[in-house]
């Protein structure tokens, strides 16, 4: 499997978490119809994502209500939130992942889970973040 499935599975555990389900990779994967196994170093990537999204919460969703202009978290879409979780902990706690790949990810994620506007308002907010860590010195955008 990809790290684009890995991604795709964390971003929907960490959805079905916002509802207080606790679905496993199994279930994740039935019930989307991905007939792919993961691999160790998927579960591995999506477990790092999943604990670094909860580890940092307490950063990353002022981030986002920063970055949503005329929105808060609570009026959200949860799919688009728990997009913008997984996009935002790799953008800023994870160096190996350039951000314009943890964007593009994202913005395919809206694209197919999303509403009609989400891939733009993903894409935007996410474009904002990546101006303001290049301008703060991160040489990751």
């Amino acid at each position: 499997m990809s790290r684009k499935t890995a991604r795709e599975v964390a971003m929907k555990l960490a959805f079905a978490r916002l509802f207080g389900g606790e679905d496993t990779y199994e279930a994740v994967l039935d019930k989307s119809g991905i007939t792919e196994t993961l691999t160790a170093e998927d579960i591995d990537f999506s477990n790092a994502v999943l604990s670094g999204i909860e580890a940092h919460r307490d950063e990353i969703d002022p981030l986002i209500d920063d970055l949503a202009i005329g929105w808060s978290i609570d009026r959200m879409p949860r799919v688009d939130l728990s997009i913008l979780r997984v996009a935002i902990y790799e953008m800023v706690y994870r160096r190996d992942i350039p951000c314009s790949v943890s964007i593009n990810e994202a913005v395919e994620l809206a694209k197919r889970f999303g509403g009609e506007r989400s891939s733009a308002y993903v894409n935007g907010m996410l474009g904002t973040l990546a101006k303001r860590l290049e301008s703060e010195g991160g040489e990751k955008a």
